[in-house]
C-alpha cells in the first residue's frame, strides 16, 4: 500500500508541476527524477524519436553516468524497438537479451533490468521512457501501469509545451510586425517567421 500511495503522490506532483510549467525541459527533468525516486530504481531516461535518423535522442536522464549516456547513438530500430510499436517491454536480464543495443555498456553501468514504455502525443509515438534498475527486477503490472501513465502524461505535457512555445513565439513576432517603428525600418511578409503549425490555412 505504501508503494501505491507513493506512486499516487508522484503522479500528483508531476501533474501539478506540469499545470504550472510550459517548459518541456523542466517537465522531462522532473519526470525522470520523480520516477526514479518513486520506484527506488537506479535511474530513468526519456528519449524522443528523430524521424530523419531513426535515432532516439536523449531528452533527460537521472541516475545515469555521463559515460553511459555518451555510449553511442541509440537506434530506434535496434534498442528495445518493440516498445515503440507494441507497448511496454520489461527486460529482466540486460546481459542476455538481444533487444539491448549496448549490453556491455549496460553491464559496466551496473544496470540489471530495464522497463521501456512508449511516449505518445495525439495518438502518435514520439519517444520512449525507460527505467533502469541495479538489481534484477521483475516489474509488476502496477510498475508498468505507473510508468506508462507517466509516459502518457509526459507526452501530453511535451506536446502542450511545444504548442505554447510556438504560439508565444508567433505572438511576439506579430507584435513586432504591428509596431510602427518596426514597419518603418523593415518590411516583412505577414507570415514571415511564424511557425507553420500555427498558421491559418491559405486559400489557393
Amino acid at each position: 500500500m505504501k508503494k501505491q500511495l507513493l506512486n499516487y503522490e508522484t503522479l500528483r506532483k508531476v501533474t501539478n508541476s506540469i499545470s504550472h510549467s510550459k517548459d518541456p525541459e523542466e517537465i522531462v527533468l522532473l519526470t525522470v527524477e520523480s520516477i526514479t525516486s518513486a520506484l527506488g530504481a537506479k535511474g530513468c531516461a526519456i528519449f524522443l524519436i528523430n524521424r530523419e535518423t531513426e535515432e532516439l535522442a536523449l531528452a533527460a536522464s537521472f541516475g545515469l553516468s555521463d559515460e553511459y549516456i555518451d555510449k553511442g547513438p541509440v537506434n530506434a530500430l535496434k534498442s528495445i524497438s518493440e516498445s515503440l510499436k507494441e507497448g511496454p517491454v520489461a527486460i529482466y536480464d540486460v546481459s542476455d537479451d538481444p533487444r539491448i543495443q549496448y549490453p556491455e555498456a549496460a553491464g559496466k553501468e551496473g544496470i540489471a533490468s530495464i522497463l521501456s514504455v512508449p511516449i505518445t502525443a495525439q495518438a502518435r509515438i514520439i519517444g520512449a521512457l525507460r527505467v533502469y534498475t541495479a538489481e534484477p527486477w521483475e516489474f509488476t503490472l502496477d510498475d508498468v501501469n505507473f510508468v506508462q501513465a507517466m509516459g502518457n502524461i509526459t507526452g501530453m505535457a511535451i506536446d502542450m509545451a511545444r504548442h505554447y512555445k510556438g504560439l508565444k513565439s508567433s505572438i511576439e513576432i506579430l507584435k513586432t510586425l504591428r509596431d510602427p517603428k518596426s514597419l518603418k525600418s523593415r518590411r516583412r511578409t505577414p507570415y514571415e517567421g511564424v511557425p507553420e503549425s500555427v498558421l491559418p490555412e491559405r486559400r489557393a
